[in-house]
C-alpha cells in the first residue's frame, strides 16, 4: 500500500513539474497577448436569429444561384475544406477560371472589409457580388434571383418567416443578408485561443518557438489581432518588389497610392487553405512564409525559422475541422 501510495505521489509531483510555466513562457505568453485576441464565442445571437440562419444555410448551399444550376457559396468556400476549394483560382459556371484566389469564408465576418481590395464593407454584401458576377455564378440580374427563387415554395415561406413584418420579404439584399448572418457562425475556435486565455501548455514547445519567431521577425506588423490579419491593406512588396499585374486595391479607389496594395489575409486555419496569395501563386506554406519574409520583412528566413512559424500557424486550425 506505502508503494502503491509513493509512486502516485511521485507521478503527481512530475505532472506538477512537467505543466510548470517557465519565466520565458510567461513572457511570450504577455506578448502574444499583447498582439492577439481569442475568438470570440458567438458574434451573432443564433436563437434570436433562428429562421434567418435557417434560410442563410439552405442559400449557402443553394446551386439554383448560379445561372445553371451548377454552383452554390459553397463550390468555392467548401466547408468541408476550411472553408476554400484548394485551386488557385476558382472556375466558374462556364469553368472560366477568376484573377483572384477565393479566401477561406471561416471567420471572415471578422474582418474589416471583404475581397482581396477591400471593395465590400462585410459578408453580407460580399454575399451578393458573385451570384451576378458573369465569370462566377452568372446570374442576369438581381430579379432574376428572385424570380427563381420565387418558383420554390419553401424559400416563399423561409423568407417570410425570416423577415416577418414586411410587405415584400423576398428581395435581393436578404438574399445577401440571410447569407452573411450564416457565415457568422463560421468560427473556428483552437488550440490558439486556448493558449491566449492563458493556457500555455495548449501550444507544443515547437509551436511556441514559432509563435516567438513571429513576434521577433515581424509578423505582427500585419497579422495580428482576433484572426491574425484581416483588418488592413499593405502593398505587397512592401520593401523588396514582389512582381505582379494585379493592381490590387487601386482597382476600386483610383489612388496612385493604393498601387499593389492587398487586404492582408487571415492566418487561422492556413495550413489547410492553400495554394496562397492573392493569385493563389505559391502553392505552399513553406514558400509563402519565406516570401513574405522576404518581401515585406527584408529578412531572410532560415528552413529552421520557417518551419517552426508554421509549426505555430498550425495551431490556429479550428478544433474540430
Amino acid at each position: 500500500m506505502k508503494q502503491i501510495l509513493m509512486l502516485t505521489i511521485l507521478m503527481t509531483l512530475v505532472s506538477c513539474t512537467s505543466k510548470k510555466v517557465s519565466e520565458k513562457d510567461k513572457e511570450l505568453l504577455s506578448v502574444a497577448q499583447e498582439n492577439f485576441r481569442p475568438l470570440p464565442t458567438a458574434i451573432i445571437d443564433v436563437e434570436q436569429k433562428r429562421d434567418l440562419l435557417i434560410l442563410g444555410q439552405k442559400l449557402y448551399f443553394e446551386k439554383k444561384l448560379s445561372v445553371n444550376n451548377s454552383m452554390s457559396c459553397n463550390t468555392c468556400h467548401n466547408l468541408e475544406t476550411f472553408g476554400v476549394d484548394n485551386e488557385p483560382t476558382s472556375p466558374g459556371h462556364e469553368k472560366k477560371r477568376g484573377e483572384r484566389n477565393s479566401p477561406t469564408v471561416l471567420n471572415a465576418a471578422l474582418h474589416a472589409s471583404q475581397f482581396w481590395d477591400g471593395r465590400e464593407p462585410d459578408v453580407e454584401a460580399q454575399a451578393l457580388g458573385p451570384i451576378l458576377n458573369p465569370v462566377e455564378m452568372g446570374m442576369p440580374s438581381e430579379k432574376a434571383v428572385i424570380d427563381k427563387l420565387k418558383q420554390d415554395q419553401d424559400y416563399v415561406e423561409l423568407f417570410a418567416k425570416a423577415f416577418p413584418g414586411t410587405s415584400n420579404s423576398m428581395k435581393y439584399v436578404n438574399v445577401g443578408k440571410a447569407i452573411g448572418a450564416f457565415e457568422r457562425t463560421l468560427l473556428t475556435p483552437s488550440r490558439f485561443d486556448d493558449y491566449l486565455r492563458g493556457d500555455v501548455h495548449a501550444l507544443s514547445e515547437k509551436e511556441r518557438r514559432g509563435l516567438n519567431q513571429f513576434v521577433q521577425v515581424g509578423c505582427t506588423s500585419c497579422h495580428a489581432g482576433v484572426v491574425l490579419g484581416g483588418d488592413s491593406f499593405q502593398k505587397l512588396g512592401a520593401i523588396n518588389e514582389y512582381k505582379t499585374s494585379d493592381r490590387g486595391r487601386y482597382n476600386v479607389t483610383k489612388d496612385k497610392d493604393d498601387m499593389y496594395f492587398f487586404k492582408v489575409p487571415s492566418l487561422r486555419n492556413v495550413v489547410h487553405t492553400g495554394p496562397y496569395f492573392h493569385d493563389g501563386s505559391i502553392k505552399t506554406l513553406d514558400e509563402a512564409i519565406r516570401l513574405m519574409g522576404y518581401h515585406q520583412l527584408d529578412v531572410k528566413l532560415s528552413e529552421e525559422q520557417v518551419e517552426e512559424i508554421k509549426a505555430f500557424l498550425g495551431s490556429t486550425t479550428g478544433k474540430g475541422l
